[in-house]
């Protein structure tokens, strides 16, 4: 058995952490259970922010665990950490990754912070992923056991010092499993419905978010192919690259549908073309990535990885060829289709996330 450790565990009132909690301290450690309070829907956004009925099961299951339980407020973090990183992000163009910046600068950034301040040896989430100790000590992190439901493209921005005070007690169990540890313990989020949305805010669409903060800037909608205009938009921040759906005008085309493939900021132009494999800008073979960041020891020569261009793509073959600087260019096997800028490459080695880049 591993050694006692005193760890705290972010409980978001979903079952997943629950469990987390569940298990660690079935496993005989110091186990504290935390709701990190981020967002509470002050400015009215349309949609569901339920963070009283989170608050409610998360102190439920510390209770039924026979854990501590405390509320931690991060609002103000939160807001500038992760909201204003994704407003200034879709203003400039970007299609940001809250979730992944959730988890880098909130729950393994400022959290962690608070609780080493208070005492705490790790920092456990209810993550589908694993760390894996090397023969020297070092943690690495590997995707989680369950391929239908692994979080380590989520993780992949993690910084080494995050990683080493990092727990995953559920990262080894696939879901009906989990689920089945809940009922059995007679948790009271065994059959809660898994959280969809923005980090932390609730299922709010990101449209009506956008909407309420983020001021319209209506542009021409533009075929790519032959440069005629075809509609208009309200602001370019409600497309990313490779969008179907919602852009406003019919393809007048039997069986052909539209879809973004670039931005035009001189004249707010949103440019679209019929989805097909020759549609210019939508697939590419070879990307720029910045603001690289590492699990580990960098990696610093060019050298075959594998990558996840988004979360739930299927790991792709590339080539990685690192600039110096910070950037890399990465050349693709078979070209990817949709790299919207703003979003984030995680790199594998196997199943090693070895760090993460941001497409430029």
């Amino acid at each position: 058995m591993p050694a006692r450790e005193r760890i705290l565990v972010a409980l978001s009132g979903g079952v997943d952490s629950s469990v987390a909690a569940l298990l660690l301290h079935r496993a005989g450690h110091d186990v504290t259970g935390a709701y990190m309070k981020n967002w509470i829907n002050e400015d009215g956004v349309i949609g569901d922010c339920p963070w009283q009925e989170d608050i409610a099961d998360a102190r439920r299951v510390a209770e039924q665990i026979g854990i501590p339980f405390e509320v931690v407020n991060l609002m103000r973090d939160y807001r500038e950490k992760v909201v204003d990183y994704l407003l200034s992000g879709y203003q400039a163009g970007l299609t940001p990754n809250p979730d992944i910046m959730c988890n880098r600068e909130i729950k393994f950034g400022v959290f962690r912070a608070w609780a080493r301040a208070q005492g705490y040896g790790a920092l456990a989430t209810g993550h589908y992923a694993r760390r894996v100790l090397s023969e020297g000590g070092t943690a690495e992190l590997h995707e989680g056991a369950d391929p239908n439901k692994d979080q380590s493209y989520f993780l992949a921005l993690l910084q080494p010092g995050q990683l080493q005070d990092a727990r995953f007690p559920v990262g080894d169990l696939h879901k009906p499993e989990l689920r089945r540890i809940a009922r059995e313990a007679g948790l009271c989020t065994a059959d809660k419905k898994d959280s969809q949305g923005i980090c932390f805010i609730g299922a709010v669409k990101m449209g009506d978010f956008l909407r309420a903060y983020v001021p319209d800037r209506p542009g021409p909608i533009v075929h790519a192919g032959d440069g005629r205009e075809l509609g208009r938009h309200r602001g370019l921040h409600y497309f990313t690259l490779g969008q179907r759906k919602g852009i406003g005008v019919p393809s007048n085309a039997d069986h052909e549908a539209y879809v973004v493939v670039g931005k035009r900021a001189a004249d707010q132009a949103l440019l679209v073309a019929f989805d097909r494999p020759g549609a210019p800008g939508l697939f590419q073979s070879e990307v720029t990535v910045h603001s690289l960041s590492w699990t580990g020891e960098p990696v610093t020569a060019a050298r075959p990885l594998e990558g996840r261009v988004r979360y739930r793509d299927p790991r792709v073959a590339l080539t990685f060829e690192p600039h110096g600087d910070g950037s890399a260019r990465i050349r693709f096997a078979e070209p990817q289709r949709a790299l919207a800028a703003g979003q984030v490459l995680a790199l594998y080695d196997g199943t090693r996330v070895l760090g993460g880049g941001i497409y430029g």
